[in-house]
């Protein structure tokens, strides 16, 4: 068995990779009938000479590989006919954009195993980068408030080597007493908290949030059910809003007229409530005038997130009147967006890490072996040129009539 990694070609650039070079290099020592390649690569936080001190060769050609893994999106021109892949396709929310992506991976008869997809008995995911996202995003958030009102400065977190390197900046944001509402539970949130109450911002109940005033940063952690109710009776259920979401209504507004800064890191169903609409911005008791889009799902369930942003550029300014986006810090009256897609890439050594070794602690032998929990089933979005029965419902949007 031969394991190529992927030279990450996707613009912009992402310096992340899959496997770092212990980690190719361990696999090897577990595995001894795999053999991993590394694709020559100028971009990624590990260089090519880091591999080959680990005894990885590094290639240019990956035609002879088995398995070809990577990190974001292989572009259309590189995917190599009848081999499996494993990256992050984006197309399992039908996203518009990674049409051709899928619809050239079934031409090709590519097995196409997605990270996104890869889930425990329980549905719980087993590898990502969310934390990443969460500890980028939160960070990012501060900095943007500091930015956009002159308060302190501090370096972007991709000008730090390290998560360590990152909170030796924490001491240098001075905040008044503002309130910050943070929306999700999982890891993206986690991430996201880690920052926050390491910058001695204090938690507080959705309840204290919206009723109480503090003479300190505060930020409150906000589940589904905080701001979702059912139409019937207004009782909330987890278990049914998961079962169908349209049968709720969001409930988010309260907190929208008291939050300085939103953090929005809930994964959203397209079907469930949306945080909020334009008009409601224009109203006068619409307080929240910095939003981190962790989630930077475009023209979902925030209304602001007209496009994704950089790293080079993390903000834009939404205006709500002309429902435009405009150059970043232009207007008191407007909604500062930061909206990144590729947060982790700002810390790319850690997150790079810390993904790797869930997929060498919780792939890789199903991957490599037997697949008994139907662990790698579960994540197969086709192959042979056919969509999986888990994934037939995309064939609409493969064909354009979605």
């Amino acid at each position: 068995m031969k394991i190529g990694l992927v030279k990450e070609d996707k613009i912009p650039i992402d310096k992340r990779v899959a496997l770092t070079p212990l980690q190719a290099k361990q696999i090897q020592l577990d595995f001894p009938k795999v053999k991993i390649v590394a694709q020559t690569s100028d971009i990624r936080c590990y260089t090519d000479q880091d591999y080959l001190q680990e005894g990885i060769e590094v290639v240019e050609d990956l035609r002879d590989c088995d398995i070809l893994i990577g990190v974001k999106e292989v572009p259309i021109k590189n995917l190599i006919e009848g081999k499996t892949y494993l990256f992050f396709s984006h197309t399992i929310k039908k996203q518009s954009y990674n049409r051709k992506l899928l619809a050239a991976v079934l031409e090709k008869r590519i097995r196409l195993i997605d990270y996104e997809a890869l889930t425990n008995d329980e549905g719980t995911r087993i590898v990502a980068f969310g934390r990443w996202a969460g500890i980028v995003g939160a960070y990012n958030a501060i900095w943007t408030f500091g930015k956009r009102f002159n308060l302190y400065h501090v370096r972007r977190a991709f000008e730090c080597f390290d998560l360590e390197d990152l909170k030796s900046e924490y001491k240098k944001v001075l905040l008044p007493p503002i309130k910050i509402a943070l929306t999700g539970g999982g890891r993206v949130s986690k991430g996201v908290m880690e920052v926050l109450l390491g910058m001695n911002i204090k938690k507080v109940t959705p309840h204290a949030f919206i009723n109480e005033e503090f003479d300190f940063p505060v930020f409150c952690q906000l589940n589904i059910r905080d701001y979702h109710v059912r139409k019937e009776d207004l009782v909330f259920s987890r278990t049914e809003f998961y079962k169908d979401p349209t049968q709720f209504d969001g409930t988010f507004l309260k907190y929208a007229r008291v939050a300085d800064i939103l953090i929005a890191g809930a994964f959203w169903d397209p079907k469930a409530p949306v945080l909020f609409k334009r008009e409601d911005i224009l109203a006068d008791d619409f307080k929240i005038r910095i939003i981190a889009d962790i989630t930077c799902d475009i023209q979902g369930s925030i209304p602001s997130t007209l496009r994704s942003s950089t790293i080079e550029a993390p903000i834009y300014d939404f205006n709500p009147s002309e429902n435009a986006i405009e150059s970043a810090l232009r207007d008191e009256a407007n909604i500062t967006v930061m909206a990144v897609d590729n947060l982790p890439c700002e810390l790319p050594r850690d997150a790079s890490d810390s993904f790797g070794n869930e997929l060498v602690k919780n792939v890789l032998s199903h991957l490599l072996g037997e697949d008994l929990s139907e662990i790698i089933a579960r994540a197969t979005i086709c192959e042979k040129g056919t969509l999986t029965k888990r994934f037939s419902s995309l064939q609409g949007f493969v064909d354009g009539r979605e």
